[in-house]
């Protein structure tokens, strides 16, 4: 096995995991905040800094059952790349849209499909996800982790306002 890690931002904890979780070679998916300046947990706690995002219990994916171009392919399907500030009924500058890379391999692969995104025509706005490189990440509390299983019918909700509407007019 060879264990890897991603992190993605694209809105609320609750709407990203599932899509992510029922992927073939993904370990685990933790939600968490990383992009912050503050540089410890206590401090995160009172900070509005921080970004709300995705990302694995220390080593997120096999590398040798899916590959990280795969994981970026997937966070387009679920994530709107054309919003930097917020995401569908999430408003604000920590729910905007952000890849952040663990190495200049991770880099190239999500720049050059965010490329190929907006020369693809899928969009008629640009396309505005950022590409940055990864911060220290904190996991949320417990009541963040596996929201989708633990409250179906509120995640239903959730799925089928903003981030549904949107996959249903946006994707071919």
């Amino acid at each position: 096995m060879k264990e890897e890690t991603a992190i993605f931002a694209g809105g609320c904890f609750w709407c990203m995991v599932s899509p992510f979780d029922q992927q073939p070679g993904i370990i685990s998916v933790i939600s968490g905040y990383t992009g912050g300046l503050t540089k410890n947990r206590e401090e995160r706690l009172w900070s509005i800094d921080f970004i709300e995002s995705r990302r694995p219990r220390n080593w997120f994916y096999d590398a040798d059952v899916i590959s990280y171009q795969q994981l970026v392919e997937t966070y387009w399907q679920v994530a709107d790349p054309t919003d930097a500030m917020g995401q569908f009924q999430d408003r604000g500058d920590n729910y905007r849209p952000v890849i952040y890379y663990a190495n200049e391999e991770q880099k190239a692969i999500a720049e050059k499909s965010k490329e190929d995104l907006a020369k693809s025509g899928e969009f008629d706005d640009p396309i505005v996800t950022q590409i940055l490189p990864a911060k220290p990440f904190y996991d949320a509390e417990d009541y963040h982790q596996d929201f989708y299983k633990k409250n179906p019918l509120r995640y239903e909700l959730e799925e089928s306002g903003g981030r549904g509407e949107f996959i249903k007019k946006h994707r071919k």
